[in-house]
């Protein structure tokens, strides 16, 4: 199968702000999304890694998961993992580009079966933020910056999320996730929010 280099053009959106797009990121809408239940106040931040196939950079594979249209025959990890349904709000390639998927208004399919402080069902009230990785490979210096540069623009969005509100996917989904990971540099990428 050719590797496609240009997924699709980004979506204009009439008012991208009040949808919550960030007018510097690549949008690749993604249909695994849905509206948040009403009057749901967004106060969490949930980091995340991801690398398809596991511990492999690079490629549209993670684009095509959260678009439907990963072939299960591409790979062997692809056959059992190609129909679901995920997404994300954004995610950031080791070169620091950012992709949004979801409008941070919406809700994103990123968290699963989830608790932050004894309140399940994170996707409801949470973005997700995937970081192309894995759990025990150090990130790019220019996935740190895009990923403090997005954090800026949500808490200023979204007041209800600080600087203590942002958790790993490990931290809502114990035991069943580990991401984002040893590797991954909570201390120096809280630094760059501030």
């Amino acid at each position: 199968m050719p590797e496609r280099h240009d997924e699709s053009p980004t979506e204009r959106v009439a008012d991208p702000d009040a949808e919550g797009w960030i007018d510097w990121a690549h949008h690749l809408p993604s249909p695994n999304q849905d509206a948040r239940p009403p009057d749901t106040r967004i106060d969490l931040l949930v980091i995340h890694n991801i690398s398809l196939p596991p511990g492999e950079f690079g490629g549209h594979w993670i684009q095509d998961l959260f678009l439907n249209r990963l072939d299960p025959d591409a790979h062997p990890y692809f056959a059992p993992i190609a129909r679901i349904r995920v997404s994300s709000h954004l995610l950031i390639r080791r070169d620091g580009s950012l992709i949004q998927f979801v409008p941070c208004e919406r809700r994103a399919w990123h968290a699963g079966i989830s608790s932050y402080e004894g309140r399940e069902r994170c996707n409801d009230y949470s973005i997700g933020i995937e970081l192309e990785g894995a759990d025990l490979t150090p990130f790019e210096d220019l996935q740190y910056r895009t990923l403090a540069d997005c954090t800026r623009w949500i808490l200023a969005r979204y007041p209800a999320i600080t600087l203590e509100r942002i958790a790993g996917h490990s931290d809502i989904a114990p035991g069943r996730k580990t991401d984002p990971g040893a590797a991954f540099d909570w201390r120096r990428y809280l630094d760059l929010c501030r």
